[in-house]
């Protein structure tokens, strides 16, 4: 790992490691070393520092007042791990006590400054702000479309998050066509309080739109709003897809992230 790696990776955990900004109906509290939120789409869990600071059986029964908090309150949780975390057995001890793991994803770090380069929109393309409930339900129908699954909430979610606030951008992009455009693509940027940090989320498209470059205009739109906004650093927890894509763009990627779930069983 290079000097500037390291110097993003100790960034990253200095200011990436918390819950955000609560969401409508949202608790954020706290459990020992963890941070968790509850109340909305699903739980979360993190850890303010990448060392726990607990092994072996206090770490088994951290992870078990999880599960049973989560578990009495008939909600799903997403536990969320990194690859430089300690203990090194974390993620053997969260599969133990039943948490699933999803796709590990990388995390990547970039300079707005670098990402914002004048970046043509594709052909057929228009690419806007928005923070319409409208948008935001065709936006959730295209990432229905995408995934092959319901995410119907993520409606309710953007325009929560979108309604009256000056650090969370949502971008839509769609055909340029002057009647009942169809959404191709979608991407949000949220600021992280208190920092100079921006996550970048979303920017799944349509199968038949992609390879057009979507995606980096996408992304140099919202490096630009981020510099206009004194965001320094952005960003993403990316698919192997995506990480191509965004190492030619020049951001670094500094470590992984792996979401483990645990889903309450059904009566």
């Amino acid at each position: 790992m290079t000097d500037h790696t390291t110097a993003l990776l100790a960034a990253y955990d200095q200011h990436m490691r918390g819950l955000g900004a609560p969401g409508d109906g949202e608790t954020h509290d706290s459990d020992g070393p963890l941070l968790r939120k509850y109340g909305g789409f699903r739980g979360f869990v993190t850890s303010p520092a990448p060392d726990l600071g607990l092994r072996g059986e206090a770490l088994d029964r951290l992870i078990a007042r999880q599960r049973d908090f989560f578990t009495a309150r008939g909600e799903a949780v997403e536990w969320k791990t990194r690859g430089h975390d300690l203990p090194a057995d974390l993620p053997a001890r969260l599969t133990a006590a039943g948490f699933v793991p999803e796709e590990p994803e990388t995390v990547l770090i970039g300079l707005a400054a670098e990402l914002a380069a004048p970046t043509p929109t594709p052909e057929g393309v228009t690419i806007r702000r928005t923070t319409s409930p409208a948008d935001m339900q065709r936006i959730a129908a295209m990432e229905s479309e995408v995934w092959g699954e319901d995410w119907s909430w993520l409606a309710e979610d953007l325009t929560a998050r979108a309604t009256g606030s000056d650090d969370f951008l949502v971008l839509v992009a769609e055909t340029d066509t002057p009647v009942n455009p169809d959404v191709v693509s979608a991407a949000w940027l949220t600021r992280t309080p208190g920092s100079e940090f921006g996550g970048l989320w979303g920017g799944s498209t349509l199968a038949a739109w992609r390879g057009r470059g979507i995606y980096r205009a996408l992304v140099a739109h919202r490096a630009r709003w981020a510099l206009d906004h004194d965001i320094r650093y952005l960003q993403v927890d990316a698919s192997a897809d995506s990480t191509p894509i965004l190492r030619r763009l020049g951001m670094h990627p500094v470590t992984t992230t792996t979401p483990y779930i645990w889903t309450p069983p059904t009566a």
